[in-house]
């Protein structure tokens, strides 16, 4: 999953610490073009540029298929750089030759820049449209740089990600309504039918693997719809956000699509989920607490309606 700017937006003094470490970066190879990007499975998003002053066309919010980049070659299970000093002589960058002559991309120097857990966050590159040659002193102070910044990451990922689902947590939920109050969007919060059971039939380390799981299938489910996230909000309590309105049927058919798809386990649990859904227009003058009341009650609505089912807030 890959870091983006509207989580970063949250971080404290992310602007002044990414420019810190360009800065730093910048002391130690003045002469190339240096960005932090994040990166997923299958994207590169740059997030920041040393300076636009270059033959070299990249700039912030740019986002590029990772198999065609050259950090897509960086090796994050051994976090190592990766060194190209002459792009053009390199063998193994046949096929994307063309690619590199239309960047005008001569030399290449990528770093990993990883969370302690080993989870990809992304890189900081140095590239030039000249050959360049890369001293071992100032590759390693490079890496000396992007660990204190993978410590700064961490501390921030901490500060709004769930530890047992790597969800976002309530807190996160709380500022994205502070900082996007002007928006509209759905809620829907979902509880399990049945989770108690887990726990108390096969323990909690067995409820946790549950919750691991439905995270999973919430994330996947999340993924297919532009700008949706999940939280967990504890226990077996999760909301599910989109930062738009669709018309009730299809708001309803995705909560059927999501009950059937945690609807299904091994045969020892009997789980599925039940949903309260309350959308909310621009401008909005009510508050996450009370919103979060609204969907609760819906759900609870959905509960005594035999669960395993929906229903929308009626105010």
């Amino acid at each position: 999953m890959m870091t983006t700017f509207q989580e970063l937006e949250m971080y404290k003094n992310f602007d002044e610490l990414a420019n810190d470490v360009l800065d730093l970066a910048k002391e130690i190879l003045p002469d190339q073009l240096l960005f932090l990007s994040s990166i997923s499975d299958t994207q590169q998003l740059i997030l920041k540029l040393s300076n636009n002053n270059t033959s070299i066309v990249v700039t912030e919010g740019m986002v590029f298929n990772l198999e065609e980049t050259l950090c897509n070659r960086i090796d994050f299970e051994k976090k190592q750089p990766l060194i190209y000093e002459d792009t053009m002589s390199e063998s193994s960058l046949a096929n994307f030759k063309d690619t590199l002559e239309n960047a005008n991309v001569k030399s290449y120097l990528g770093i990993p820049i990883s969370f302690v857990n080993g989870d990809k966050f992304g890189t900081l590159c140095a590239v030039n449209d000249e050959v360049t040659r890369f001293d071992e002193k100032s590759v390693q102070l490079l890496q000396r740089i992007v660990r204190m910044f993978s410590y700064y990451l961490d501390l921030e990922r901490f500060a709004y990600k769930d530890s047992l689902t790597d969800l976002y947590n309530r807190r996160y939920l709380s500022t994205f309504f502070e900082d996007n109050h002007h928006t509209e969007g759905v809620i829907f919060f979902l509880d399990l039918d049945g989770f108690k059971k887990v726990n108390d039939l096969y323990g909690h380390d067995e409820g946790d693997i549950v919750l691991k799981e439905v995270a999973r299938r919430l994330k996947a489910f999340a993924s297919e719809h532009e700008d949706a996230f999940v939280v967990r909000l504890g226990g077996d309590e999760f909301i599910i956000h989109f930062p738009y309105m669709s018309s009730k049927e299809k708001l309803a058919e995705q909560a059927r699509r999501l009950l059937d798809s945690l609807s299904t386990w091994d045969a020892k649990y009997r789980l599925s989920a039940s949903v309260g859904i309350v959308t909310y227009p621009k401008n909005c003058t009510i508050d996450v607490k009370t919103l979060l009341k609204h969907a609760d009650s819906a759900l609870y609505q959905a509960k005594t309606a035999g669960r395993n089912t929906y229903k929308f807030f009626e105010s």
